[in-house]
């Protein structure tokens, strides 16, 4: 009992050390791309190539002045950032970097536990993460952020059921709701072969739960002013920054667990193809970034209930059928 729990807390402190690093550096990342993309240098000047400079905007954000403004609701003001990105390091529990690994004699596997319901789990707490942007914005007495906390509603809704209908298709082809036996279902063969369309609702979904351009609603800087966290500052303003680099990071890892075959993959060990596939998929969310505009917001709520719930309830009769015929 012992060894079990001293094995999971040294996974657990390696897990989330190495997460928040990789978000940490995804802001780098997401300067550098952009930069190149628009014919400039990005971060220069703390470290080589700017390579320091996320750990200078961590110390800037404790730095800062803090700012509540005076008719905040000031517990709700305070607790909406710790929802957002503890709902997101949440989800870090159940995502599989790997599979197991034997060191000195044990057997070690790469995640923290494997739920039966681990894709129920996944949807439900990343509900719960949107309503850190709601009640940030509802609670900061600002007409800006009281809009982008209604923009942050109405996407969530309308966003997280075409989600919901491509991950039933991605069950109904593998027959487990678990993140693991959805990996180890794609050995032969994986999900966005079997199922292309599900893969494309999940992304552009996921852009949107995420808050990524073409879908930045709640923000939406020249509409809104930053939206939700228009009055947040110092640490609160950098909880908020990370939760949105984490959400970003896991979304990323459920593409790759779900559509791109986990840690499968030839003469590479596991956990390298995982994040491989794992930083494919945040490069892209930064590429994509600078290439779409933004869609208006009668746009986004049109393509969500018009074109991707009426196709998501088709992806999944048409999977349906095709398992019928095929008695798969």
């Amino acid at each position: 009992m012992i060894e079990f729990t001293i094995i999971l807390l040294i996974k657990t402190l390696v897990v989330f050390g190495v997460s928040m690093l990789i978000v940490a550096y995804s802001t780098w990342i997401e300067r550098k791309v952009l930069g190149l993309v628009q014919l400039r240098h990005g971060p220069m000047r703390v470290g080589w190539h700017g390579l320091l400079q996320p750990l200078a905007d961590g110390v800037k954000g404790f730095m800062k002045e803090e700012v509540i403004p005076d008719n905040a609701d000031k517990p709700v003001f305070i607790i909406a950032p710790i929802i957002s990105i503890g709902a997101a390091l949440t989800l870090l529990v159940i995502i599989p970097f790997g599979d197991t690994v034997t060191i000195m004699g044990r057997e070690i596997t790469l995640y923290l536990t494997d739920l039966d319901i681990g894709i129920l789990f996944v949807l439900g707490i990343s509900t719960i993460g949107s309503y850190g942007c709601m009640l940030g914005g509802w609670s900061s007495g600002n007409k800006y952020g009281m809009m982008g906390a209604l923009r942050a509603g109405a996407q969530m809704i309308s966003y997280e059921l075409p989600m919901a209908l491509a991950v039933i298709s991605v069950v109904m082809v593998c027959g487990t709701l678990s993140l693991v036996g959805i990996v180890e279902s794609q050995a032969g063969l994986w999900n966005i072969i079997k199922q292309p369309f599900a893969f494309f609702l999940f992304i552009i979904c996921g852009l949107a739960e995420i808050n990524r351009t073409p879908f930045d609603m709640p923000e939406a800087e020249a509409e809104l002013a930053c939206g939700f966290n228009v009055e947040y500052s110092s640490m609160k303003f950098a909880l908020f920054f990370m939760a949105e680099y984490c959400h970003m990071f896991i979304f990323a890892t459920l593409v790759t667990t779900l559509f791109l075959g986990g840690w499968q993959g030839p003469l590479l060990p596991g956990p390298v193809w995982f994040f491989i596939k794992t930083f494919a998929v945040v490069f892209f969310c930064v590429w994509e970034r600078s290439t779409f505009p933004r869609y208006r917001y009668d746009q986004v709520m049109e393509l969500g209930w018009k074109v991707l719930i009426p196709a998501g309830l088709v992806n999944i009769v048409l999977t349906g059928l095709w398992m019928l015929i095929f008695n798969i």
